[in-house]
C-alpha cells in the first residue's frame, strides 16, 4: 500500500501532487540514523524546511515502524509497508515503488540511498553517498556487494544523481556506469549543533572520567576505517612520551574487533554529547582508508578540534587546509601528527582555527539550495523518467 499518512505541521495552500517532491525518510526509522546517511537525511529535510521548501515536499515513511523526529513543516507523508527485509526488499522497492508513484502523480521522486524504483513515468533523484564495496573490493567487502548490486545497477537509469563529493561521483562513473551528465556534486555539511562548547571538558570529564587532553576517534571500527592503525598511532603518541588516553565514540559495527585494549569507550552518544567530545578532544584522529565524503572530520573541525587523517579518496577536498593529512595508511605518521600537536600549543592552535573556518564554507541551507535547483530543474522539465534496465 502506498497511503497519504496526512499532513505534518500547520497546513497552508499546497502544490498539486505533480509540483511535490517526495524525499525518501525512511533512513530516519531504521538504525541508520544514527550513521551518515541518517545525517545527511536529517540535515537535508531541516535545510529544505528553513528555505521554505517544505509546502513542496512529500515524506516518503515506513508505515510499519514509528514516526521519527521531524521539523515543523507543511510537508504532507505517505506511507508504505513493504512485505520483505533485506535483499527481497530491495528487489520489492526497485519493482513496486514505480507503480505507487505514478499512481500519486507526484512531480519527482528522491531517493536519498541506495533503494531505488527501476523505471517509471516520475522522474528521479538519487543521492549516492558512496561505492565502497566496490572501490575497496576484497572478501570482507562482498556480504555489501551482494546487497547493494541492484541499487548500483539502477544507479544510471536515475534522471540526476547526486554526488556528496567529486570522488563519490567519479566513482558513480567507473563503477556503476552512471552517465557524467547526470551527476551533480553537492557536499554535505555539519549539524549547526557541532560547534565550539564552553564546558565541554568539565562534562566529559564527569561522563567518561577523562581529565586532561585525550585523543578521540569517533564512527564504526569497520576495516576500512583501519582499527590496527589507529591503535598504532596511539602507540606512537604514548612512545614520544605523551601519555594520553583515546576516547572511542560510536556504534562500532560488526566488523569491529573484539578488543580495543586500553581504550576509553563512550559508545552511541546523542549529538551533543558528540560535540563536547569534539570540543573537549586534543586531537581527532581518523584513521579511515576510504570515504564518499567524510563527515566525522568536518564535524570535529566545526567544533574547533585538530584533526589528523589519510591523504585518500575524499578527504583531502573536504578538510582543504583545516586539518594535517599524512600519507594513505602510514599509522605511524597520524601518531607523529598528533604528537606534534599535543606538543605544540601554537599547531593547535592554527589548525584550529583553519578547521573553523573551513568548515563554515559547508551548510545544510547550502546544501538545500544546492538540491532546490536540481528539483527545480526536473520540475520545470516535466522529465518522463527512465525506463527499467535491459
Amino acid at each position: 500500500m502506498f497511503n497519504p499518512a496526512g499532513r505534518h505541521g500547520a497546513v497552508t495552500a499546497q502544490p498539486a501532487a505533480g509540483r511535490r517532491v517526495l524525499l525518501d525518510v525512511r533512513p530516519l526509522q531504521s538504525r541508520d540514523r544514527m550513521r551518515g546517511i541518517g545525517t545527511y537525511v536529517r540535515g537535508l529535510l531541516n535545510g529544505l524546511t528553513e528555505e521554505g521548501f517544505d509546502e513542496h515536499l512529500g515524506l516518503l515513511m515506513d508505515g510499519r515502524e514509528p514516526l521519527p523526529d521531524l521539523p515543523r513543516g507543511d510537508f504532507v507523508a505517505y506511507a508504505v509497508r513493504p512485505r520483505y527485509h533485506g535483499r527481497i526488499a530491495l528487489v520489492e522497492e526497485a519493482v513496486m515503488m514505480p507503480r505507487k508513484l505514478d499512481r500519486i502523480g507526484l512531480g519527482v521522486y528522491h531517493a536519498t540511498g541506495l533503494t531505488l524504483p527501476a523505471g517509471g513515468r516520475v522522474p528521479t533523484v538519487v543521492t549516492l553517498h558512496d561505492l565502497i564495496p566496490w572501490a575497496l573490493g576484497g572478501p570482507a567487502l562482498r556480504g555489501e556487494r551482494l546487497r547493494w548490486w541492484l541499487g548500483r545497477r539502477l544507479l544510471r537509469q536515475a534522471d540526476v544523481v547526486i554526488a556528496v563529493s567529486r570522488h563519490t561521483g567519479d566513482d558513480a562513473i567507473r563503477f556503476a556506469g552512471v552517465d557524467p551528465a547526470t551527476i551533480t556534486v553537492i557536499p554535505e555539511a555539519a549539524s549547526p549543533v557541532f560547534a565550539p562548547r564552553d564546558g565541554a571538558a568539565e562534562r566529559v570529564r564527569s561522563s567518561l572520567g577523562v581529565d586532561g587532553p585525550f585523543l578521540l576517534y569517533v564512527g564504526a571500527l569497520d576495516v576500512r576505517k583501519d582499527p590496527p592503525g589507529l591503535l598504532r598511532a596511539w602507540e606512537v603518541v604514548r612512545a614520544e612520551g605523551l601519555d594520553v588516553p583515546l576516547v572511542l565514540a560510536g556504534d562500532p559495527g560488526p566488523q569491529a574487533p573484539r578488543e580495543m585494549p586500553g581504550t576509553v569507550r563512550a559508545g552511541q552518544v546523542e549529538i551533543e554529547r558528540l560535540a563536547d567530545l569534539y570540543s573537549a578532544a586534543a586531537c581527532f584522529l581518523y584513521p579511515s582508508r576510504y570515504e564518499g565524503f567524510g563527515l566525522p572530520p568536518l564535524e570535529a573541525m566545526a567544533c574547533g578540534c585538530p584533526v589528523v587523517t589519510y591523504r585518500n579518496s575524499s578527504l583531502p577536498a573536504v578538510v582543504g587546509k583545516g586539518a594535517m593529512l599524512v600519507d594513505d595508511g602510514d599509522a605511524a605518521a597520524l601518531g607523529r601528527a598528533a604528537a606534534a600537536i599535543l606538543r605544540n600549543p601554537g599547531l593547535a592552535d592554527r589548525l584550529r582555527h583553519a578547521g573553523l573556518a573551513r568548515a563554515r564554507a559547508f551548510s545544510w541551507r547550502r546544501t538545500a539550495r544546492e538540491t532546490i535547483r536540481v528539483y527545480e530543474q526536473l520540475l520545470g522539465s516535466g522529465g518522463a523518467g527512465r525506463a527499467p534496465p535491459s
